[in-house]
């Protein structure tokens, strides 16, 4: 899988999940991955989103700066919101937090 692509798939990702923890907390969701170090919201009803590093490190810091507000259940939110996608990267890309 080429950079840009596996960059476009934890774009996918990282706004998938940001949806899902909508459904559930609301608006904070959007300020809670704004929190997160090297991740950068461009659009957020576009879904448009920068990493500033390594994509798969930041979608793990992601996933805990959800869960460290709002316990397991939300880390397993994250999960469930994108089996499919993950389903589709070599197992070496898949961030820890998502397997």
């Amino acid at each position: 899988m080429d950079t840009l692509t596996t960059t476009n798939l934890f774009a996918q990702i990282s706004i998938r999940i940001i949806r899902q923890q909508e459904t559930i907390i609301g608006p904070v969701a959007w300020t809670e991955a704004g929190k997160v170090q090297g991740f950068h919201v461009i659009d957020q009803k576009a879904g448009e989103v920068t990493f500033d590093g390594d994509a798969k490190e930041i979608l793990n810091r992601l996933v805990a700066q959800y869960e460290k507000l709002f316990g397991k259940l939300s880390h397993e939110v994250c999960r469930e919101a994108v089996q499919d996608l993950l389903a589709e990267m070599p197992a070496e890309e898949v961030p820890s937090s998502l397997k």
